[in-house]
């Protein structure tokens, strides 16, 4: 900071009003990795009284961003240099695009004069980034800064979440200035919608006045609104059956006779019974994605469909909706509750049947293989020894769906998970960014062999900032998912998703100082399952899992969620 000689003003460079400007934001940390675009940034970081996680790759940074947001529902923050640096965060913003998560990303850019003229380490971060963000930005002016950065905080964390990129020239950081103007929020294009339509409301009451088969479909926008113990109010009082998406697990307890599990590829006989046979399917915050909805002209053929959603752009868009309702999810349960039926319909014979469906045909695998190591005991032993209470991150692939399938999540932003765009590697740094947000809180990170390699160097901050965090490996020797497919729909070809060496996970771990165990033998999986996760301080467990293992059930792609593979 200098002092303009001829006003007697204090002069603050760029770098230093964004500092300023994430303070009064109340960022809790800053993932990032330095460069050259982006040094007078690091050097006013130097002093800023925001914790700095300097991950081992961008990808660690925004993944652990990510992490960190999904577990709080506040923004991720990251800084990244230009070019490659920058390259390196997209597909972190791609996945928090598609998975509605709040992010800023601050990206380094070459000097203004040069850019467009293929300076060194330039890349166009505005037209990279335009199909992924919410909005960005690029600073062509200092004294906008303070205002920018307020505005890309609250379209990040407003209505439907989502990144925004704000894109800053070297030389932005650099210059200096005592008029900076006005920082207040002025958007009068932007004005999501929270309350919802009170003539909406009343159809979907008469409609559910109306329903023999009612059934709730909740995603994660009721997760997103902290809207669970409202949905389990609405639920119960009507004793309407409950479905999850992957992303709205936690929304709804799953030890209540109402809870159906999750629905499609993946999801249960009794949920995609229920989403076949319903004749009113109330939607609260789902995208109707095709990994629920696989052939959406037969999807709940037989339901009057009401959809809330905070995006009018997802409603219809999918499945055609009869009651179209934009809100907060939140905010509809509590008008919901307010409106009364005063004959309620009697559904419990549509209760008795969907409870028959789930105690007949509940999630299963071949307990009596001898010498295997069955991942879902691990994941049902792993949800035992943490009481059903940690957060879980999970990398992608089989085993994303067995953790979806068998571990009991309990509460709203407990899964941390890559949804939409389905990102291996994600695991373990945004395991990384939940735990930094919840010390005090158990924190697992599921993960595949293959994932895990993707981001492995992220181990290496575990102890840089005692990260006691339990990493479970579910270590197949193959792309499982791949595999499974292969298997099912290209006959047993398995072109390149068998690894035909793979490196010590356990001296990988030691290698980065981090405790670990390998596993082999399923006698003694629940004691030594048990030992490791009482251990102080991260522990890599590199569990070996039967090889050949399906995630089932399973409804294969373009087919109805009734035609499962698969059920006991």
């Amino acid at each position: 900071m200098l002092i303009d000689t001829k006003k007697g003003e204090q002069l603050k460079s760029g770098a230093e009003l964004l500092i300023d400007a994430l303070e009064k934001q109340d960022v809790d940390f800053i993932f990032g990795y330095p460069g050259g675009a982006v040094l007078p940034l690091y050097d006013a970081l130097y002093d800023a009284k925001i914790p700095h996680i300097l991950t081992r790759h961008e990808q660690g940074a925004v993944h652990a961003a990510e992490g960190y947001a999904r577990a709080t529902g506040k923004p991720g923050v990251v800084v990244v240099t230009s070019g490659p640096g920058a390259t390196n965060v997209l597909t972190g913003i791609a996945d928090a695009m598609s998975d509605s998560i709040p992010l800023v990303v601050f990206t380094g850019q070459v000097h203004m004069p040069g850019i467009g003229k293929d300076a060194f380490q330039e890349a166009d971060m505005i037209g990279l980034t335009i199909p992924i963000t919410k909005y960005n930005y690029q600073v062509r002016d200092v004294r906008e800064l303070p205002r920018i950065v307020n505005e890309a905080f609250h379209i990040a964390n407003t209505g439907r979440k989502g990144p925004v990129v704000v894109d800053i020239p070297k030389d932005i950081g650099i210059a200096e200035t005592n008029k900076v103007k006005d920082d207040l929020i002025d958007l009068p294009g932007y004005q999501p919608t929270l309350m919802p339509n009170p003539l909406q409301l009343e159809k979907l009451m008469q409609a559910l006045l109306n329903a023999k088969k009612p059934l709730i479909l909740a995603g994660a926008g009721v997760n997103h609104s902290r809207g669970t113990v409202e949905l389990a109010e609405f639920a119960e009082r009507y004793q309407i059956p409950v479905v999850n998406t992957l992303l709205g697990l936690g929304s709804f307890s799953p030890d209540s006779d109402l809870f159906l599990g999750m629905g499609g590829m993946h999801g249960s006989y009794a949920a995609n019974m229920a989403l076949t046979d319903c004749d009113l399917l109330i939607n609260f915050g789902s995208r109707f994605d095709d990994r629920l909805a696989s052939a959406p002209q037969e999807f709940a053929k037989k339901a009057v469909i009401a959809h809330v959603d905070i995006d009018p752009a997802e409603i219809g868009k999918v499945i055609t909706t009869q009651i179209p309702i934009v809100a907060d999810i939140r905010e509809a349960l509590r008008a919901l509750l307010t409106m009364d039926l005063l004959a309620p319909p009697d559904v419990s014979h549509w209760v008795k049947l969907n409870l028959t469906r789930k105690s007949r045909h509940p999630f299963h695998y071949d307990k009596n293989t001898v010498g295997e190591i069955k991942p879902q005991r691990l994941i049902e032993l792993v949800g035992e020894l943490t009481r059903g209470e940690a957060l879980v991150a999970t990398d992608v692939g089989q085993h994303q769906m067995w953790v979806a399938q068998f571990y009991p999540f309990r509460f709203d932003h407990q899964i941390i998970t890559s949804g939409g765009l389905g990102t291996m590697g994600f695991g373990l740094p945004a395991a990384i960014g939940a735990k930094l947000a919840y010390p005090d809180k158990t924190v697992v990170a599921f993960v595949g062999d293959g994932g895990f390699q993707m981001t492995s160097q992220e181990l290496a901050i575990l102890n840089d900032y005692g990260l006691d965090i339990k990493i479970v490996i579910l270590n197949n020797g193959a792309l499982g998912m791949v595999k499974q497919w292969q298997e099912k729909f290209h006959g047993e070809r398995f072109s390149h998703s068998i690894f035909e060496s793979q490196p010590d996970f356990v001296k990988l771990a030691e290698a980065y100082g981090v405790k670990a165990v390998r596993l082999t033998n399923p006698k003694t999986l629940e004691r030594d399952l048990k030992k490791a996760f009482s251990e102080p301080g991260a522990v890599v467990v590199d569990a070996h899992i039967a090889k050949n293992e399906l995630v089932l059930p399973m409804v294969p792609s373009g087919k109805p969620n009734h035609q499962m593979e698969g059920v006991d």
